[in-house]
């Protein structure tokens, strides 16, 4: 370092002299580095053997970055390995079975078939149950909120009714209920679409069958969507639903939706689809 700089440095306060001094030192070494580097380039042009050992260097020196960056990024591309590089590479991806090859999905079926084995391997939830909460959009999650703690909820068709629906009744509004407003959702008009994903999912399901309690009915008839769909025929009747979680919902609600002091706790029971007949879901 030189007289001037070294008491440029001394004139400094504690922390400051420090980063200006490694700042310093790190230019001096970059200057005498680059300048090292052109003498071996110059002499490389004129000397075979200097051209040998600068290119042996250079191929050890691309060697060990792309080591480190193989390390770092598992990723990299086959292509930026150099060769010659260490023995404990990972082979290039091209060998790798593909993630979704007969080779890759046997393995995996193996180590499933393996943890089914496990007596000491507790499982704490079905894990689709993480990919499931990525589909679910807030409002759906306080729709199923409202079908574990409220109970199957009611729905009505509405059809053609009269003489002629004994012989070819036609649907005019499916699956009209009162789902969104009891639970609360921001955007009502989806909750058709809401159901269907739902559906989708195996989370809810539609049943052909009323609910016990008639009085459920009575409030939900005097909706004026239901009101509306009555009026819009000249004979339409009211055919009674119901909306239900499946057993695969209902534990996909105690494990993600409430805490587990509640998810113990007795909620409404649903129907299982397998106890009586299913619907198709209502047209979103």
């Amino acid at each position: 370092m030189t007289p001037v700089a070294s008491a440029t440095l001394s004139a400094l306060p504690g922390l400051a002299r420090v980063t200006a001094s490694v700042a310093w030192h790190t230019t001096e070494w970059g200057a005498r580095a680059y300048a090292r580097a052109g003498l071996r380039v110059a002499k490389a042009v004129v000397d075979a053997d200097a051209r040998a050992d600068l290119a042996r260097d250079a191929a050890g020196a691309v060697g060990i970055v792309s080591g480190a960056a193989r390390a770092l990024l598992p990723g990299t591309p086959p292509a930026l390995v150099t060769p010659g590089a260490p023995a404990d590479r990972r082979p290039p991806a091209e060998h790798e079975p593909a993630g979704d090859s007969p080779e890759v999905l046997r393995r995996r079926g193996a180590a499933l078939l393996d943890r089914s084995r496990d007596v000491w391997t507790e499982e704490q939830g079905h894990p689709a149950y993480a990919r499931i909460l990525d589909e679910l959009a807030p409002d759906e999650a306080r729709i199923l909120l409202l079908l574990l703690q409220g109970g199957p909820q009611p729905s009505v068709d509405v059809r053609t009714g009269g003489p002629g629906g004994l012989v070819n009744s036609q649907l005019v509004a499916p699956g009209l209920s009162m789902i969104g407003s009891r639970a609360g959702v921001r955007y009502p008009d989806r909750v058709p679409a809401y159901l269907n994903n739902l559906f989708r999912l195996g989370l809810v399901w539609f049943s052909k069958e009323a609910l016990r309690d008639s009085t459920e009915y009575q409030v939900l008839e005097a909706q004026p969507d239901v009101l509306e769909a009555l009026h819009s025929v000249k004979f339409a009747k009211i055919v009674r639903r119901s909306i239900h979680l499946t057993p695969f919902g209902d534990g996909f609600c105690r494990t993600t939706l409430v805490e587990p002091d509640e998810a113990a706790d007795e909620f409404p029971e649903h129907a299982s689809p397998e106890s009586s007949g299913a619907a198709e879901p209502p047209n979103a």
